[in-house]
């Protein structure tokens, strides 16, 4: 069943409107904007009916601060008034308002002006989630069109991406840079951490795919990978409206191999100038890394990883994140092996 807030500082009013809509939508009602908030912090409802013309802050006022807010400015607004001038409605409208309903209201044309807005709105939620799968499908094609081509890391973009998950999950539970990733859309976040390596689709196949140790030259051209993921990220970003999920990729691609003390690259960045995507992709990479075969080494134990990566904090990783990785990492543990049960090489 639809939520509907029902915003009135009329007694009366609340009472029609809730009648109206018994049976057919579960409603909530508020006597005032500061008792909507109060609730938005435990509830997202559906529809909002808000009354214009309220004490302390009216319906404009109260429209303004839910438009300010990511989390309730999808949230459908329809007026509520008794006197409803030209001037009145633009500037509602304009404030994100999509409907004006007049006071005293029919309960049938309330309940029809609900159905309609909450069945636009639900039209427009399923294209937007029918716009991101192809998105993030075709954002898989690329990543996996860069890992084909790395023969030696296969299956990297995957593990990867579980790993993170990981450590943000427990970030979020444990309220590590809570403030920074309260402002994440993590629909949007893990996704664009599949294109951390997609600079090395600029890298030599022969490089890339050296079953020996690289040279002094070799190794800076695959260290450029970085600089031409951020290039590569920069170039769709002009050609598009920008959007969370590139600025997430960016940083994702350009700090991966920075460090905590300014050694890593390409920039140098040390401690918290390192932007949160990087500090976290370090751990999960470098994880990933360790406890994989590659042509020129065994992979590490479990165990061994996870000690050389503790003993880096500070140094390498930033210490705050080791404190979750270190709380996690059995969980990191029970990915690996299940990607090794798969057939994967980690």
């Amino acid at each position: 069943m639809k939520t509907v807030f029902i915003v009135d500082d009329n007694a009366t009013n609340l009472v029609t409107a809730k009648n109206a809509l018994a049976g057919a939508y579960k409603t909530y009602a508020l006597p005032s904007a500061e008792k909507m908030f109060h609730l938005l912090e435990k509830i997202t409802p559906d529809l909002i009916l808000l009354d214009v013309e309220m004490p302390e802050m009216d319906g404009f006022q109260a429209l303004s601060v839910l438009q300010s807010d990511e989390k309730n400015k999808t949230i459908p607004v329809v007026f509520l008034t008794a006197k409803l001038d030209p001037e009145s409605e633009i500037r509602g409208f304009e404030l994100g308002a999509v409907d004006f309903i007049n006071k005293p209201f029919s309960p049938p044309v309330l309940i029809r002006r609900i159905e309609t807005h909450i069945g636009i709105d639900e039209i427009i939620k399923q294209s937007l989630r029918n716009v991101r799968e192809v998105h993030n499908a075709t954002i898989n094609i690329l990543a996996n069109m860069v890992e084909d081509r790395d023969k030696v890391t296969g299956g990297h973009i995957d593990r990867t991406q579980k790993y993170l998950a990981i450590l943000v999950n427990e970030m979020i539970i444990t309220g590590v840079y809570a403030d920074e990733i309260s402002k994440w859309n993590l629909d949007v976040l893990l996704p664009s951490a599949q294109l951390h390596d997609v600079g090395k689709i600029k890298v030599s196949d022969l490089v890339l795919n050296k079953p020996g140790k690289l040279t002094n030259d070799e190794y800076m051209l695959i260290k450029k990978h970085c600089e031409d993921g951020e290039s590569i990220i920069n170039g769709i970003m002009e050609k598009v409206k920008e959007d969370n999920f590139l600025t997430h990729a960016k940083k994702f691609s350009g700090s991966h191999h920075e460090k905590w003390d300014g050694s890593g690259y390409p920039k140098g960045l040390a401690g918290k100038n390192i932007p949160l995507e990087g500090r976290i992709m370090a751990i999960a990479d470098v994880y990933d890394a360790l406890v994989s075969e590659r042509p020129y080494k065994k992979p590490f134990t479990h165990e061994q990883a996870v000690e050389i990566i503790k003993d880096g904090s500070g140094v390498y990783f930033d210490p705050g994140l080791i404190t979750v990785f270190m709380s996690v990492n059995d969980k990191f543990a029970a990915a690996a092996e299940s990607f090794a049960q798969e057939g994967g090489d980690a």
